[in-house]
């Protein structure tokens, strides 16, 4: 008996059916063994089929089941309101102060300058004109003075330097900072000779600077004098004496 399964046939039916049809005794026993053995090898095949089946249906129910609760399990987002918080306006910084007035800085006359070797020399031209300059104008005191003694300008013997003009440049110094800074100039300084032939009042009508001026005015009011007269008596005379400051044989 062949058993052929169909695409509708139920696999629990065909078992019973084997159940329900034991073979029949055959005439001869290779025919018992062949028919045996067909039956062994269908039986198995059966059995393979059936077990790789629910093998198949167990990986899928599985399949299933794990999509299924990949598909169930979801995450949660929790959205919490934040509320606007308002921010306290601070006030305005105080505008700054004033700035601070400048303090002055005082600064010194004394004026450095580096060494430098110079070969110098004190030029003073002493046979310059003595210059006519007309005296300043009085202040009060001095028309008091000039009610009590005239001052002349021109008299018949002009007052003369004792020991000559030579005793100017003796007491004549030409400044150190004039020298390093390399001045030069003329200085006209005005005195009135006494009676007694000595100098006063002086007074610088040009200047050649503030250095060379006190050194001019130093070296006139060292000078004696031999007095001016008019009419055979000695006078104050009032005149100008020039000195020039000059630079020579300077090394280069």
């Amino acid at each position: 008996m062949k058993l052929r399964q169909t695409p509708g046939t139920d696999r629990s039916k065909l078992m019973q059916t084997l159940l329900d049809n034991p073979r029949r005794p055959k005439k001869g026993k290779g025919k018992d063994l062949k028919q045996q053995y067909r039956m062994t090898i269908m039986l198995g095949m059966i059995f393979s089929l059936s077990t790789l089946t629910l093998v198949m249906r167990a990986d899928l129910y599985a399949g299933g089941d794990e999509q299924s609760f990949d598909l169930s399990v979801q995450e949660t987002v929790q959205i919490e309101e934040i509320k606007q918080t308002e921010q306290a306006q601070k006030p305005p910084p105080p505008p700054p102060p004033p700035p601070r007035p400048p303090v002055p800085v005082s600064v010194s006359d004394d004026v450095l300058f580096d060494d430098v070797e110079l070969d110098l020399d004190a030029f003073l031209d002493l046979d310059a004109e003595i210059l006519d300059i007309p005296p300043p104008p009085p202040t009060p005191a001095m028309a008091d003075e000039d009610e009590e003694e005239e001052i002349f300008v021109v008299v018949e013997q002009m007052p003369e330097i004792i020991g000559g003009n030579q005793k100017v440049y003796e007491h004549l110094e030409y400044p150190e900072i004039a020298r390093q800074a390399g001045i030069e100039g003329l200085v006209v300084v005005q005195i009135v000779v006494g009676p007694d032939g000595l100098p006063y009042d002086p007074v610088t009508v040009r200047t050649g600077g503030q250095v060379l001026d006190e050194a001019a005015v130093r070296a006139v009011m060292a000078l004696k004098f031999i007095p001016g007269k008019q009419r055979g008596k000695a006078v104050p005379v009032r005149l100008a004496i020039p000195i020039r400051f000059r630079l020579q044989d300077i090394k280069q």
